[in-house]
């Protein structure tokens, strides 16, 4: 199928925010003989692949879950590695973004990040926030449950200074209040490296998305697959509760 029948059927469908579990370096870089940091490596030049495809087909927004709140747990030398790489990127593919009209917003405690990759991070922020083609939301010091706590100590503080009524709070209120909140819920959710699993990505938001585990790791998943991941959703019946349509 070619791009322009592709971008009709996205624009008839309802899908406007993909969001990725990019999951596989490691084990892509170990099966080759390589390190792992060579797999991070391979799967941040993944990211500028598939960010240029998503914008080609006119994807309005793209979540990529990039660090969780768990992968402190690595080992030093890896964590250093990953901040590393990801300090190399934004230096390297921030003007890329920029000329692409890229916007790049942040979900997750960035405080906790690096100095060097906290600073890089607000520029890149501060550089494409004016951007208005597709939003590019990148999951660093990500945790859904941490996420959600989060949410809920700034509704507690604004009831506590009288400007919220809790008998006001329900779904839409906690939206408010989380990293999302200027973004809309995800459509579809994609998880490569074959595992079946959410790793407290985004569970609030995910409630009603449709998920795609491809089997390939995330530095092999290219446009092809990505396009079949899209297709494989738009044949998809969404009912979000309810029945079809008769």
């Amino acid at each position: 199928m070619d791009d322009r029948n592709l971008i009709e059927l996205i624009k008839n469908s309802s899908l406007n925010h993909i969001a990725i579990i990019m999951d596989g370096n490691g084990r892509w870089a170990q099966e080759r003989g390589f390190e792992r940091s060579k797999g991070h490596s391979a799967g941040m030049q993944k990211v500028i692949e598939i960010i240029e495809v998503a914008k080609k087909l006119e994807i309005k927004y793209l979540s990529l879950y990039a660090f969780s709140t768990e992968n402190w747990k690595r080992p030093q030398i890896e964590v250093s590695t990953l901040f590393s790489i990801l300090n190399t990127f934004i230096k390297n593919e921030l003007n890329r973004l920029i000329q692409n009209n890229v916007r790049l917003t942040i979900m997750g405690d960035i405080s906790k990040l690096p100095y060097s990759s906290r600073k890089a991070v607000e520029y890149a922020i501060n550089k494409t926030k004016d951007n208005n083609g597709l939003t590019v939301n990148i999951g660093l010091n990500y945790g859904s449950r941490d996420e959600i706590a989060y949410g809920i100590r700034n509704i507690v503080s604004e009831i506590e200074s009288g400007n919220l009524n809790q008998n006001d709070i329900n779904e839409t209120t906690l939206s408010k209040y989380l990293y999302t909140s200027e973004i809309p819920d995800p459509d579809l959710l994609i998880r490569t490296g074959g595992e079946k699993r959410l790793s407290n990505f985004m569970l609030y938001q995910i409630a009603y998305s449709e998920f795609d585990f491809p089997k390939i790791y995330w530095p092999d998943y290219g446009e092809e697959e990505f396009k079949s991941s899209i297709l494989n959703f738009i044949n998809r019946n969404r009912r979000f509760g309810g029945l079809n349509e008769k």
